[in-house]
C-alpha cells in the first residue's frame, strides 16, 4: 500500500509538496466543482448504503461488518464512496488535467476504508477481548500517519531511507522497507482471514441449535486457525521471505511447547476434543468441581459455565477432559431435583405425602410426567423426614429458584393444614451441688 501511494498518479497531478501550485489550483473556480463532486458522491454512497441497510434489516438480517448498525458505520460506505469518487475523478480528468482536491480526497477515503475494515473485523473476531481498543487505535494512527507522510511529500523519502537500511539474516538480506512491507502485508492478510472466518462462523452458527452448535463451533475454530496460518504464509511469501527459513523458529516453538507451554497446548487440544466428541455441548447443565451451571461457550482454550445467579466460571478445557464432569442434561433435558422436609411424629403420613406432592406440582417447571415422588426417607431424632423428588425442565434457567419455589409451597401447605415442622429439642438436667450441713440446735 505504501509503495502504491508513493508513486500514485505523479505524472498527471501536481506535486504534493509544491504548496504554491497547490494553493493556485485549489483557489481556482474549477475547485468548487471538484468539491461538489466529492460531496455528491458521498451523499450518493450514503443513500445507497442506507437503502441496502433498510432492506437487509427488513429481511431479518443481523448487523455485520459490511453494513454495521446504521449502514454508515459499516465497511461498505467508505468503499462505495471511494469507488464513486474514483469514477468521478476519471470523468473529471477528461477536460481538466489537474484535480488536486480529488487527488487529496481519494487517499483520505482509502485511509478511512482501511481503518473501518480493521476496526470492524477486530470487533467481529474478538468481541470480548480487552486489547481490541488498543489495536483499533494503533491501526488508525498508523494509517493516518502514512496519509500525512504522503500529503507532505515525505513518504517516498522515508521509503528510500528504509531501503538503505539492511542487515543479513543467514544467507538472506533484509531491509527495513521489506520488513515494513512484510508487517503491513501480514496485517492485511490477517484482517482478511479474520473477516472471512467471522463471516463463515456467523453463517455456521446462525441456524445451529442443540447438538449441532458444538460441532459447528469446532468447525468454525478450525477454519479460523487454518485461514490465519495460510494468510500469514502467503503474506510472507509475497514479500520475498523464504518460508523454509521459519523451520528453525518452528523447532524453537516446538521445544517451548514441550518445556513450558504443554498446559496451554493441552488446553487447546482438549478444546477440539470436547467439541469433536460432543459429550459436552453448549447449553448443557453441568457440575464441575462443585460449580453447577449451564455451558454458554466453548472456546479453544477454556469453557464458560454460567450458573443461575449470573456468576460465570472459566474452566480450562484440560479439566473438562481429564477430570470428572457431571452432565445433567447429556442424554435427557430433564433434570432430577429433590428436597427434604421433617414433620412431627404424630401426623398422618398419607396426608403429608399428598400435601407434599401437591406442593411440588404447584410449580410450572415441575414435570407432570413422570410425576413427583414423595417418600418417608428417615426416622429422625426429632421428626419424620420426607424426601420430595421431582423432574424439572429448562435446566439452563437454574435450579435454585425452583427449589425455593417448591420449598415455599411446602411450607405454606403444612402451615395451612396445622402440621408442624419440629425443631430440635433437648432435655437439660441441672445438678444441684450439696451445700454445707445445717448447724445443730442450741
Amino acid at each position: 500500500m505504501t509503495s502504491w501511494l508513493a508513486g500514485w498518479d505523479t505524472q498527471r497531478s501536481l506535486r504534493i509538496d509544491d504548496w504554491g501550485a497547490w494553493w493556485a489550483a485549489v483557489t481556482r473556480p474549477l475547485a468548487l466543482g471538484e468539491f461538489a463532486a466529492i460531496v455528491v458522491t458521498g451523499l450518493l454512497a450514503w443513500g445507497l448504503t442506507a437503502r441496502l441497510q433498510r432492506k437487509w434489516v427488513g429481511a431479518g438480517g443481523q448487523p455485520g461488518i459490511v453494513l454495521g448498525q446504521r449502514g454508515v458505520d459499516g465497511v461498505l460506505f467508505p468503499l462505495l464512496w471511494l469507488g464513486l469518487a474514483w469514477c468521478a475523478r476519471l470523468v473529471w480528468l477528461r477536460w481538466d488535467d489537474h484535480a488536486p482536491l480529488m487527488r487529496l480526497a481519494l487517499p483520505m477515503l482509502l485511509a478511512l476504508a482501511v481503518i473501518r475494515i480493521g476496526v470492524k473485523v477486530l470487533q467481529a473476531a474478538f468481541p470480548d477481548a480487552r486489547g481490541v481498543r488498543v489495536l483499533e487505535r494503533s491501526i488508525s494512527w498508523l494509517v493516518w500517519a502514512v496519509w500525512v507522510l504522503w500529503v507532505i511529500g515525505l513518504l517516498p523519502v522515508v521509503l528510500q531511507e528504509a531501503s538503505d537500511i539492511s542487515w543479513k539474516v543467514g544467507s538472506a538480506t533484509l531491509t527495513l522497507r521489506k520488513l515494513i512491507e512484510g508487517v503491513i502485508n501480514v496485517g492485511i492478510a490477517l484482517l482478511l482471514a479474520l473477516w472471512l472466518s467471522s463471516a463463515l462462523e456467523a453463517r455456521l452458527l446462525r441456524s445451529a441449535h442443540g447438538s449441532e452448535l458444538s460441532l459447528r463451533k469446532m468447525i468454525a475454530n478450525a477454519l479460523r486457525a487454518v485461514l490465519v496460518s495460510v494468510a500469514v504464509l502467503l503474506a510472507l511469501s509475497a514479500v520475498g521471505i523464504d518460508v523454509t527459513t521459519l523451520s528453525v523458529l518452528g523447532g524453537a516453538i516446538g521445544v517451548g511447547i514441550g518445556l513450558g507451554l504443554q498446559k496451554l497446548a493441552a488446553n487447546y487440544v482438549s478444546g477440539f476434543v470436547v467439541l469433536a466428541e460432543r459429550a459436552l455441548r453448549i447449553g448443557d447443565q453441568v457440575r464441575v468441581d462443585g460449580f453447577e451451571g449451564r455451558i454458554t461457550d466453548i472456546r479453544a482454550r477454556y469453557t464458560v459455565i454460567r450458573n443461575g445467579s449470573g456468576s460465570e466460571s472459566v474452566v480450562p478445557n484440560e479439566t473438562m477432559v481429564t477430570q470428572r464432569v457431571e452432565n445433567l442434561s447429556l442424554a435427557d433435558r430433564r433434570v432430577w431435583q429433590s428436597t427434604v422436609v421433617g414433620v412431627e411424629y404424630g401426623c398422618d403420613v398419607d396426608r403429608v405425602q399428598r400435601l407434599l406432592r401437591e406442593a411440588a406440582l404447584s410449580s410450572q417447571r415441575v414435570l407432570r410426567e413422570p410425576p413427583p415422588f414423595v417418600g418417608l426417607s428417615a426416622f429422625g431424632a426429632d421428626s419424620l423426614e420426607f424426601t420430595v423428588g421431582y423432574w424439572m425442565n429448562e435446566p439452563e434457567s437454574g435450579s435454585l429458584g425452583l427449589r425455593s419455589e417448591v420449598n415455599l409451597a411446602i411450607l405454606q401447605a403444612l402451615r395451612a393444614n396445622g402440621i408442624d415442622i419440629p425443631f430440635p429439642q433437648r432435655v437439660v438436667h441441672q445438678a444441684v451441688a450439696p451445700g454445707p450441713a445445717p448447724a445443730a440446735p442450741a
